[in-house]
């Protein structure tokens, strides 16, 4: 699932992601598990609201280099077609 990731239409980050889900452009959701809750929380409540999946990933580097960048990612989103 990951491997789709560096090619897909995406967005990176809590604010962008939560700005695709509530605009119904959100195909999954990417969560790391090791982000803080504060932040993952609305975003887990959003997705639910929403009926966007979420996928669980174990770190926040393994998203991020899911994604090709450089740095840790919290949150990815997919986008739909």
């Amino acid at each position: 699932m990951l491997s789709q990731l560096s090619t897909a239409s995406k967005v990176v980050g809590v604010k962008q992601s939560a700005k695709a889900i509530k605009s119904g452009r959100a195909a999954r959701v990417y969560i790391a598990l090791d982000a803080e809750q504060r932040v993952l929380r609305p975003i887990c409540e959003l997705c639910r609201q929403m009926q966007v999946s979420v996928e669980e990933v174990a770190t926040m580097a393994e998203l991020g280099d899911a994604c090709m960048i450089d740095v840790g990612a919290a949150v990815v989103t997919v986008l739909a077609e």
